[in-house]
């Protein structure tokens, strides 16, 4: 399984994890609703559990996949500042280009 990290959202993932809080978690994605041929994102703080992957990025953040959920292959995490300031997941292989 792939995942993507733009450096913007690397950034700020970055800042969450290095809380004392958060020591010891990495960042999950997870399939938030799913309809048709494609799936809405969110994220969380998280251990792995027995059915996760986790896969590694070129930004050093270990992220956590649910096994076998093919809506997670290959998702993009982006962070944006405009028109409004927070994360955007797609998913470009599997035609996920954005929240409609």
């Amino acid at each position: 399984m792939k995942c993507k990290i733009t450096r913007n959202a690397a950034k700020v993932i970055k800042r969450e994890l290095d809380k004392e809080e958060n020591k010891g978690k990495k960042l999950r994605v997870l399939v938030t609703h799913a309809h048709g041929d494609h799936a809405h994102y969110g994220l969380d703080l998280d251990t792995p559990k027995e059915s996760d992957v986790v896969v590694s990025t070129d930004k050093e953040i270990d992220v956590i996949l649910e096994a076998g959920q093919a809506f997670l292959d290959g998702v993009k995490i982006d962070y944006l500042y405009f028109p409004e300031e927070g994360f955007v997941i797609t998913n470009p292989s599997q035609g996920n280009h954005g929240d409609h």
